[in-house]
């Protein structure tokens, strides 16, 4: 996505209609999410499209550049997870309804010196370009010139762009870069950063943060990035902790507190205490956030946007697998760490749910053959045997004679083709 401003004329007058072009193919609704804003699709005369604008200078007197009105549809967010946010699996979340994904975070200085490196996530983004499906690039660093010369390499692949200050790993505390970030003595270089990021990119510019501490502290600070120009703000309602990313239940109250604040105006998005589907709903009517965020639960059930009913871990690795094979950019190792993830979040599952009933079955009766699908995966050597692997093996260790994925006619005969 990318375009020009046509001329701004600061006056006396109310409001102004000015234009933004070119809009290309994107799809959707022409809603601002800002104060003061009216938009609308012109035809122009040799065909093509542009997008309208009306400023309400009295209702919002200091506008933000127009590419923020073509904004991802923020409801239903993938996040970004070191080496688990690649493309098949962002397809595979946008089937099951997440409207925006992220990709995992990407290092500045890897992106400008390694070229490999770049031609990698380079071709990453440009697979697949889904015009109701929003991808985000995330970035992380300390150093303005540096990200925005990345940013720069990237932007006309996706339709916004994050700065990572919530990374609570050690690498960021080393590296000064992440939730690492979030002291007060560092807040004038991330506005900075922020800011040369927005006057730069053809894209949004948002943030993604946790708590700041003191947690008093973290509304504060969101308001100076919304000042410098993060069209949204994800919380994370955690302080940062390198050994324990996870201490307790994520706080949502903070959430709640920073999108009742009259001073912030962009939308806010939660990302925390999700585990089910039914989670989505009681975290956005408790918090009121404009959407939410979802990681590690996503890993072990892709669907989880869109349906209370877990999926099968064999149907839901296959049609993974699947993705792999039209989109060949997962490594072996990312995609056997998926794979696991699908049948592990099961399994937690049923201990949650199981657990007072049948634990002793449960122990006795599934954990066995889990272990093995583990072993047996990283035995794999491409995606053909891990196929083999699900549809025979594992089909047989869980007890099912014939293949529930194949009509019960043919199923030995595949197991015999499969086995050869």
């Amino acid at each position: 996505m990318s375009g020009h401003l046509g001329a701004i004329h600061h006056s006396n007058a109310k409001s102004c209609w000015f234009s933004y072009e070119p809009i290309g193919t994107r799809s959707g609704s022409l809603d601002t999410c800002l104060p003061g804003v009216e938009a609308r699709r012109v035809q122009l005369m040799d065909g093509s499209e542009t997008v309208a604008l009306k400023w309400n200078w009295e209702r919002n007197p200091a506008p933000l550049p127009p590419r923020l009105l073509l904004m991802p549809q923020l409801s239903f967010v993938a996040a970004p997870m070191v080496n688990q946010s690649d493309l098949p699996f962002r397809i595979l979340t946008s089937r099951y309804k997440a409207t925006t994904v992220y990709t995992q975070m990407l290092i500045p200085e890897r992106l400008i010196h390694d070229q490999e490196y770049l031609e990698f996530h380079r071709r990453d983004l440009q697979y697949h370009n889904d015009p109701d499906v929003s991808t985000v690039v995330q970035l992380c660093g300390n150093d303005a010139t540096l990200i925005v010369e990345t940013g720069r390499k990237v932007q006309d692949l996706c339709q916004a762009i994050d700065l990572n200050l919530g990374c609570p790993q050690e690498i960021a505390r080393e590296d000064h870069f992440g939730a690492y970030l979030l002291g007060q003595r560092d807040w004038p270089l991330v506005e900075h950063i922020v800011s040369s990021m927005a006057q730069s990119f053809t894209v949004p510019v948002s943030t993604k943060m946790r708590l700041c501490q003191p947690s008093s502290k973290t509304v504060e600070f969101a308001e100076r990035l919304q000042a410098s120009g993060s069209s949204w703000i994800t919380l994370h309602p955690r302080t940062v902790s390198s050994r324990r990313r996870r201490q307790g239940a994520a706080d949502l109250d903070q959430v709640r507190a920073l999108k009742n604040c009259d001073k912030i105006t962009v939308p806010v998005i939660s990302n925390g205490n999700v585990r089910c589907f039914d989670d989505i709903a009681k975290n956005l009517d408790y918090t009121g956030a404009d959407g939410l965020m979802v990681g590690e639960t996503l890993l072990g059930n892709p669907c989880v946007f869109s349906t209370q009913d877990l999926p099968d871990p064999v149907a839901i690795s296959l049609e993974y697998l699947d993705i792999c094979r039209q989109y060949p950019v997962a490594t072996l190792k990312t995609v056997q760490t998926h794979i696991r993830h699908f049948f592990d979040f099961q399994w937690q599952v049923c201990i949650s749910d199981w657990f007072l009933a049948a634990l002793t079955n449960l122990y006795s009766g599934r954990r066995p053959w889990f272990n093995k699908l583990r072993s047996s995966l990283n035995d794999c050597s491409d995606l053909d045997g891990i196929e083999k692997l699900l549809r025979v093996k594992v089909q047989r260790w869980r007890g099912k004679l014939d293949n529930p994925l194949k009509d019960d006619g043919v199923a030995c005969q595949v197991e015999l083709e499969l086995l050869q």
